[in-house]
Formats: structure tokens, C-alpha cells, sequence
């Protein structure tokens, strides 16, 4: 089941520019286009772009896939981003793959490399927590 969970809904993740290219129970992939809104004060990629590329890429694949086992979807309780490289302009690409999943918990990993010349800019590891009910 492939599911766009940000499609006609304004929410966090819409304005940062993220795009969606991929997503199933198993891989999510997507890309930013970096403009200046998404740098820091010293003209690199501010750390938080990451860290929200790293988190979405992830929740969204880990909740299709509670949404395929019949749970209402999965949220993020643990995110752990390491930056790599400075990232000044271009477009990073991401994939995010589930390392485990299990009844009540999934972790995922996830690679954001710069388009332009491929080379690993972030790896993050998410841990989620598998949702039965959307009422929090």
C-alpha cells in the first residue's frame, strides 16, 4: 500500500520543501531542493533540515507499513542525526530503510547524500512507536 500522508494537508513538513519520490512498507526516498531558507547563519545546511528530512523519510514508511499490519500508523519517539558534510546549495536525496520491526516499536536508517557529487552528507536512525489509535 503507498500512501502520501502530507498530500492536501498544510503541516510542518510541507513548508520546508521536502518532496516525497518514494514510499512503501519497505523504502522511502525523497529529495530537497536547498535554498538559503535552509541554511544557518554561517551559510551551511542548518542541522534541523536533517534531522526533518531524516524523521519524515522514516515515518512515513514505518507508518505505511503499522497501516498494512492494521494499526492507525506509527510516530517517532528517538531521533539520532549525525552530519557529515556541510551542505551549502544543490539537492540531497534520501532513502530510508527499516533495520527492525516489531510488534510495538520499528527503527529505521536513513542517508541523505548530495546529489551532486553522491557523497554522504547525513545518516540518521529513527525509532517509532506503532500506534493503534490516532487519539493521543
Amino acid at each position: 500500500m503507498t500512501v502520501d500522508p502530507f498530500e492536501d494537508r498544510p503541516d510542518y513538513v510541507s513548508f520546508t520543501g521536502i518532496e516525497l519520490t518514494s514510499a512503501t512498507a519497505d523504502l522511502a526516498e525523497g529529495r530537497l531542493a536547498i535554498g538559503e531558507n535552509h541554511h544557518q547563519p554561517y551559510g551551511v545546511v542548518h542541522g534541523g533540515v536533517y534531522c526533518t528530512m531524516v524523521e519524515t523519510l522514516a515515518s512515513t514508511g514505518a507508518a505505511i507499513w503499522a497501516v498494512d499490519q492494521g494499526m492507525a500508523g506509527a510516530v517517532g519517539i528517538s531521533n539520532k542525526t549525525d552530519f557529515l558534510r556541510a551542505t551549502t546549495g544543490g539537492v540531497l536525496i534520501g532513502r530510508a530503510v527499516p533495520i527492525h520491526r516489531g510488534r510495538t516499536q520499528q527503527l529505521w536508517q536513513v542517508d541523505l547524500t548530495r546529489q551532486d557529487d553522491g557523497k554522504l552528507a547525513a545518516h540518521g536512525e529513527v525509532r517509532l512507536q506503532n500506534v493503534t489509535s490516532t487519539e493521543f
